[in-house]
């Protein structure tokens, strides 16, 4: 039986765990197979006094989707990731390829998660990126996973209460049978101390509160879709996805917070083992 193939086009880092350099281990170690094409590369996150690297070429770039098609990973791929675009170059060669995808293979899930930035330091790409996903990458996707900063700014509208998110679902045109994951929400309806992941589908709104870990590092969402990708590929429906990738991802908060790193660390053992149990 093959396993689950993802194809996952996002950042890499030298050091550290962010992009696909914090989203394929998950993936890999519940048992799918993945194919990770960068859209930068960089020695570090920009947390650090010096930052090296760049976004990839785009004639570099459009190479290596161009050898994904060769091996026919598109085909036969069953979930296909989006996460940070360095340039605007890239940011079209990733929509044309994910329109080919989903049209060559009907099967493909597409997760799109909108790397645009955070209530600090706000919006952190060129706004023509945030365009492409707004007008291009969401209307194609089959699950997406912005964060209250990320669908405010696409859509012009805050997101303060649970009210507001099927309001503002509907500005961001995504299919009627799409589902939206609404990550790290301080709702008015969020109890003291606790964020939630609010999934609205076609059948309504499902709220998944966690405790709120006083802890912001780079990374979180990209092992957040990770996480719930692995989940996906295990056989898991989307709200079980979202509660396994909390739980994991507050383990990770929690061994970084400990060890006092910049980003999220992958090491604890209780994450580990989470991991690898079926």
């Amino acid at each position: 039986m093959s396993r689950p193939l993802v194809i996952s086009i996002q950042s890499q880092v030298v050091m550290g765990h962010v992009g696909n350099s914090a989203a394929v281990f998950p993936m890999l170690a519940t048992g799918l197979e993945v194919a990770p094409i960068p859209t930068v590369i960089f020695s570090n996150t920009p947390d650090y006094p010096t930052l090296r690297g760049r976004a990839l070429p785009a004639d570099f770039f459009a190479d290596l989707l161009q050898g994904a098609w060769e091996r026919g990973l598109p085909e036969r791929a069953d979930f296909l990731l989006t996460g940070y675009i360095g340039s605007v170059e890239v940011a079209h060669l990733t929509a044309d390829f994910v329109a080919r995808a989903k049209a060559a293979n009907p099967q493909l899930r597409y997760y799109c998660d909108p790397v645009l930035g955070d209530e600090q330091p706000g919006l952190y790409v060129p706004r023509e990126i945030a365009d492409i996903f707004r007008n291009r990458l969401l209307p194609m996707a089959d699950i997406a996973s912005p964060n209250p900063f990320e669908i405010a700014w696409l859509t012009d509208q805050p997101i303060a209460e649970l009210a507001d998110i099927p309001r503002a679902a509907q500005a961001l045109r995504m299919a009627p049978e799409a589902q939206l994951i609404v990550t790290g929400c301080k709702l008015h309806e969020t109890e003291a101390g606790m964020l939630e992941s609010v999934i609205l589908g076609s059948k309504g709104l499902t709220r998944h509160p966690t405790p709120h870990l006083p802890v912001a590092l780079a990374g979180t969402g990209d092992l957040f879709a990770g996480l719930v990708i692995a989940a996906l590929g295990r056989g898991q429906r989307l709200p079980q996805a979202v509660e396994f990738a909390q739980i994991q991802t507050s383990r990770a908060l929690s061994r970084a917070a400990g060890l006092g790193t910049k980003e999220v660390v992958l090491s604890d053992p209780e994450f580990r083992a989470a991991l690898l149990t079926p």
